[in-house]
């Protein structure tokens, strides 16, 4: 069992930068972890994942602007948000899948309870 907790999200302006952190209760350092949002009235989006090598893939669509990385030293994975536009308003979660990663929701096996980021114009 992997519990994952989300943290770093909250209220900012458009342009700004935020970094989300999702934090393992126990070692992760051979299991992928994807970073995904939800809107309101939309399915969940996949953004990006950082595998137990560290190697990430991200969606086009937030390619160039986020970055995902890890520290196995304190069992957590950030993902560092740039340039945000109100588009990225969304709960923000992180999933944990042992050793091989996926763009796929329902291929990770733990789940965070979210944290809400608002990005106002």
């Amino acid at each position: 069992q992997v519990q994952l907790v989300e943290a770093g999200g909250g209220l900012v302006q458009a342009g700004d930068s935020l970094r989300l952190s999702c934090a393992a209760g126990r070692a992760i350092n051979s299991y992928a972890v994807g970073w995904f949002r939800q809107a309101p009235g939309k399915e969940r989006e996949f953004l990006g994942y950082i595998n137990w090598s560290s190697s990430t893939y991200y969606a086009d669509s937030v390619k160039g602007r986020f970055t995902i990385s890890r520290n196995d030293d304190n069992n957590t994975v950030y993902l560092q948000m740039n340039s945000l536009k109100p588009e990225d308003t969304a709960v923000y979660y992180c999933a944990a899948r042992y050793r091989i990663a996926s763009t796929r929701d329902r291929e990770y096996d733990y789940w965070g309870p979210g944290t809400q980021v608002t990005v106002s114009s």
